[in-house]
């Protein structure tokens, strides 16, 4: 059991270290839907079914569809940067 939820807890710092490294903000959106999810997936494990629906639905689900609007609101393109600017 402790086994799972250090695995869990390893895929968590990598994904929360993805999203200040890459340069691809639908990446970053991503890495952080996976930290919600192993989140969720810790919370399961300590039998905490309540706060892990929690999470999946509002940090999993509602929180990466947030950022994902906002991005396509700003005109953030796959780079990073916006619609207008020029990548060199």
């Amino acid at each position: 059991m402790i086994w799972v939820v250090a695995l869990i807890v390893c895929i968590m710092l990598v994904a929360a270290v993805m999203v200040l490294f890459v340069p691809n903000m639908i990446a970053a959106v991503v890495a952080t839907s996976v930290v919600s999810l192993a989140l969720t997936a810790i919370f399961a494990i300590v039998k905490a079914p309540d706060v892990a629906m929690t999470e999946a639905a509002i940090g999993a689900g509602l929180g990466s569809l947030i950022l994902a609007l906002g991005l396509k609101r700003l005109g953030f393109n796959q780079t990073g940067g916006s619609q207008g600017e020029e990548n060199d």
